[in-house]
């Protein structure tokens, strides 16, 4: 194993390994190694990378770095199921899921095209922190057929004409009058502890279970 360096989340160190496949081909990969500077959710203070980009395309710290920015990814498939409904059980054939899944992942690209323009105008931590991704997505699916209904066709059909600096100047000015405090996230607070019953001798607890077995006797 060769020292390759540090990032931001710890020592880099890379090896060459030798993976067999079923077939008894032999394939040759890069094995990466972080030891982190900080423990993982799970407690894992070291995680290990498998890769066949070669050197000349990608180093060991790219990869390293690239690779924890994967979060991002499985956040936002986790949105997807949570906010768009795009894993919904009665969709048992293979083309309807595939369809309903498609449809979730194009509203997410809208959702996160309206939280880019929010972030850039009253800031990404603000957003990040205090915006509910649930109420937007709630806003949304609420607010669009009636708009559908009271805008007449010929209204959207300037943003055609739209280049991408116009239209991203107009997603800011719509930004600026948004009201915020709608869609202002509510974070549930410390679960409270249930209170300890105490324990009267002349009333006893009896569980059910008993009562049914004292019936059947």
């Amino acid at each position: 194993m060769k020292y390759i360096g540090t990032t931001e989340t710890g020592k880099v160190f890379e090896e060459p390994i030798a993976v067999t496949d079923a077939s008894g081909k032999r394939h040759i990969f890069r094995r990466i190694h972080v030891y982190l500077k900080t423990e993982t959710r799970d407690g894992d203070n070291q995680i290990f990378i498998i890769a066949n980009l070669p050197k000349r395309v990608a180093s060991a710290k790219i990869i390293a770095e690239i690779y924890r920015k994967r979060w991002k990814i499985e956040t936002s498939f986790q949105e997807l199921e949570k906010w768009f409904n795009s894993e919904i059980n009665t969709l048992g054939y293979p083309p309807a899921a595939l369809f309903g899944f498609c449809v979730a992942l194009i509203s997410y690209m809208i959702s996160a095209v309206i939280k880019a323009a929010l972030c850039a105008v009253h800031g990404v931590e603000k957003i990040e922190v205090e915006v509910s991704g649930f109420y937007v997505a709630d806003e949304i699916s609420g607010v669009y057929r009636g708009m559908m209904v009271a805008i007449q066709n010929e209204e959207w059909k300037v943003f055609r004409n739209y280049t991408l600096s116009e239209f991203s100047d107009f997603l800011l000015r719509l930004s600026e009058n948004v009201k915020l405090a709608r869609f202002r996230k509510h974070p549930r607070g410390p679960e409270k502890k249930p209170k300890k019953r105490k324990y009267d001798p002349k009333t006893p607890h009896v569980s059910t279970a008993k009562l049914i077995a004292m019936r059947k006797k």
